[in-house]
């Protein structure tokens, strides 16, 4: 499993759980439920990983939580 933020939260449009991958640019994915949208995130962060790798991309190392106040 991948340590990048993830953002969730419900679209009414597509009537889905939507995550995204800030820390990845474009990086998105979507489910029928939490747990189908962030297994697909997974697959979806590999697959720019993966992307990235290929095209000579930086690939941005997980922040983690910010420690501020």
């Amino acid at each position: 499993m991948y340590k990048y933020e993830r953002i969730i939260y419900w679209s009414e449009i597509d009537n889905k759980f939507i995550v995204e991958v800030p820390e990845l640019a474009g990086c998105m994915a979507d489910g029928e439920t939490i747990e189908i949208a962030l297994k697909n995130a997974d697959l979806v962060i590999s697959e720019w990983i993966e992307t990235a790798r290929e095209i000579g991309r930086e690939i941005p190392e997980p922040k983690g939580k910010l420690m501020y106040a």
